[in-house]
């Protein structure tokens, strides 16, 4: 039993002697490669994220869900927010840019840590961005429905049966559905975004790790 180890050993070390072992450089080339596949991902997510809601907004469906704006009275507050939405879009779009730029351009393990660093943290700013927005877009329309001063006109075609409904009743019902409905939209994206985001932050984070490892 003992000479069947002693064999094992012998023929694993050998096995071992006979791998290709990898440079430091190599290895920081391998690692970049990684990082800078990894940004341009995220750079072609938000670009896809960006433009897909532009255009289902054309969809009949949509158009029809989007007239609950007009009856609440938010139109315009939203249209101004949405103005708003797609500037700060378009800037952390082109910071994602700017990123992929930096991190594909061959550096040492110093300036390559920093850049997945400087990463992370715009992945991060944009996602609390963009829950944020849910957010405030849902509270305009709370405080829409509450300013509202005739309530049915919201839902037009039920007016006959709301009749019977005490208005204030019928507002607090539609500003919770609304509210919780918010929340539940929040909580959706937020994990979107983290099955998205967070996968290839995770796979930065892997390679940052491994950086560090080859500089200490």
């Amino acid at each position: 039993m003992t000479d069947e180890l002693e064999l094992l050993k012998k023929d694993w070390q050998k096995k071992t002697a006979d791998l290709p072992t990898l440079s430091y450089e190599e290895i920081h080339k391998m690692i970049w490669k990684k990082s800078s596949s990894i940004v341009k991902w995220i750079l072609i997510i938000s670009i896809l994220e960006f433009t897909l809601p532009q255009l289902l907004i054309f969809a009949p469906p949509m158009e029809e869900a989007m007239q609950i704006y007009d009856h609440i009275g938010v139109s315009n507050y939203l249209f101004a927010l949405s103005l708003l939405i797609y500037a700060v879009a378009l800037y952390f779009i082109f910071q994602f840019y700017q990123r992929f730029k930096e991190i594909s351009v061959l550096d040492n393990s110093k300036n390559l840590m920093k850049k997945i660093l400087r990463t992370r943290k715009t992945v991060k700013h944009y996602v609390l961005f963009s829950l944020s927005m849910i957010m405030v877009t849902i509270i305009i329309m709370i405080i829409g429905v509450y300013l509202k001063q005739d309530i049915t006109e919201i839902v037009p075609e039920l007016k006959d049966k709301l009749q019977d409904i005490s208005p204030d009743k019928l507002k607090i019902t539609l500003m919770l559905t609304i509210g919780i409905m918010g929340i539940l939209l929040t909580l959706v994206m937020g994990c979107v975004y983290f099955l998205l985001y967070g996968l290839l932050l995770r796979k930065l984070n892997k390679n940052y790790a491994e950086l560090r490892q080859l500089e200490f």
